[in-house]
């Protein structure tokens, strides 16, 4: 068996855990539901469900991958007892299930990296941004489907093969300065818009009676989806921690810097929003966050932005790192389990789990209407009113799969690990001063599994968190 790699510094972990989280879900889905639900108030409801939920959820599980030294299965195995490994199964499973059809949307960041560098040389055409032409002509077009969903699974196994240190550390030590340093020349230009003031109002300014209760769980759902949380993706990459990092100190750095880039996504995308009116008032009845990054964005860069014939690439290119930096998890998860379970190097076991992961890709790739029959796809029960394998697998993942794994290894850390044992693991000379074990393990074992519990049963009547 493969020797067990480890990062070289608490720096290249925290890099690497915050590319995992920082995702398309900070610079495409917070912004949405954000707008969505009135800005100020739900961004401080939000944040009051990472500090309660997502942070000790992710303390969870960096713990038992630290404690262990093993990927999901054997790590819940041997922390939790042989009862709960299927809680780490089932993690595999769901990072198996969500790379597949992630790459598909991540790909597309290739196309309009392209496709702004075009635009930038030889002029914006408005009309080849256009909605029309994103929906009858991008997405239907499968050859094109196929080489950007094949591209962006090349780029995440070449990284994932070369392991820990030589590969996914060294790619976030690289992808990372670089995506924070295009974050900070973007916002500093949205700053100058003359709608930024009116957007910062409306983010950091509070008005609780324009918020619907539904916002909660809102802001509960993408609190504990944004971490990487439910799949395995923290427990694999917490056993490569060493024994000298804190798993406290590691876990806040990560979700702190996760919260601040979502936030500072927030300020770039509505100082933009704000500056043009007739956008704005278009985007108040509009319910498709893919129109928003895909279709609304490239004509603003090119039409109101300043500069933006030259950030408007830049700002496609953030978005393709942070898109890789989260792919390379998922696929890590899947890695580590054929690495740990099954005895493969990791050069096969990144061929075996990209090339299986592949095979879902190009089914949603071309069930966007490149092919008829994979558009009828449809699961009733578990995904209500979805239909295609990528809306499907979507909708699973995002509402049965995350939830319900979360769920169970919030149990299995608070319930099923003793006090004497997680107890050891996070508190030492090491541990952040503000952190009490005692206010932990009853968030644990009473507040996360209710409000994880509480997600679930909105699944359950409806609501649709994909």
């Amino acid at each position: 068996m493969e020797s067990r790699g480890h990062w070289s510094s608490r720096v290249g972990f925290v890099l690497a855990a915050a590319g995992s989280a920082i995702g398309l879900g900070n610079l495409w889905k917070f912004p949405y539901i954000t707008w969505d639900n009135s800005g100020g108030a739900f961004v401080l409801i939000y944040l009051a469900c990472i500090a309660v939920v997502g942070l000790p959820i992710m303390v969870c599980e960096l713990m038992i991958g630290r404690m262990t030294q093993k990927s999901p299965v054997e790590a819940l195995r041997e922390a939790a007892g042989p009862a709960w490994s299927w809680i780490g199964g089932a993690g595999v499973l769901t990072g198996f299930i969500i790379l597949g059809y992630y790459i598909v949307i991540a790909g597309w960041t290739l196309r309009y990296v392209w496709q702004c560098l075009v635009w930038t040389i030889n002029g914006f055409d408005p009309v080849q941004a256009g909605g029309d032409k994103f929906a009858g002509e991008f997405l239907t077009n499968g050859p094109l489907q196929v080489l950007l969903t094949v591209s962006f699974m090349a780029l995440t196994m070449a990284v994932v093969s070369r392991g820990i240190g030589g590969g996914i550390e060294k790619a976030a030590r690289i992808l990372m300065p670089i995506l924070l340093a295009i974050l900070a020349l973007l916002v500093v230009s949205a700053l100058t818009m003359d709608g930024a003031g009116e957007a910062l109002g409306f983010l950091f300014t509070p008005n609780f009676a324009e918020v619907e209760s539904i916002a909660v769980l809102e802001a509960l759902g993408h609190s504990f989806f944004t971490l990487s949380l439910g799949m395995g993706a923290m427990i694999t990459y917490g056993s490569y921690l060493s024994r000298k990092d804190s798993v406290v100190r590691s876990a806040s750095t990560v979700a702190i810097l996760d919260t601040v880039i979502a936030l500072v996504a927030c300020v770039i995308m509505f100082s933009v929003i704000f500056s043009v009116p007739e956008i704005k008032e278009g985007l108040s009845g509009s319910k498709s966050p893919v129109g928003m990054l895909f279709v609304t964005l490239p004509t603003l860069f090119y039409q109101q932005v300043p500069f933006g014939n030259v950030l408007a690439p830049l700002f496609y290119l953030l978005v393709a790192f942070a898109a890789l930096t989260s792919t390379i998890s998922m696929l890590e998860v899947v890695v580590a389990y054929f690495i740990d379970n099954k005895g493969m190097d990791r050069v096969k076991a990144t061929l075996v789990g990209g090339a299986g992961a592949l095979v879902i890709s190009l089914a949603c790739a071309v069930s966007l209407g490149a092919m008829n029959l994979p558009s009828q796809v449809t699961l009733p029960l578990l995904a209500p009113g979805k239909s295609g394998v990528l809306g499907v697998l979507d909708h699973v993942a995002s509402n049965w799969l995350l939830p319900v794994g979360g769920f169970f290894i919030t149990l299995a850390a608070g319930w099923a690990i003793s006090r004497k044992v997680s107890e050891a693991e996070l508190v030492d000379e090491n541990t952040p001063g503000w952190f009490k074990y005692g206010v932990w393990s009853f968030f644990v074992r009473f507040i996360c599994p209710i409000a994880v519990g509480a997600i679930i049963v909105a699944v359950i009547v409806g609501k649709d968190f994909s």
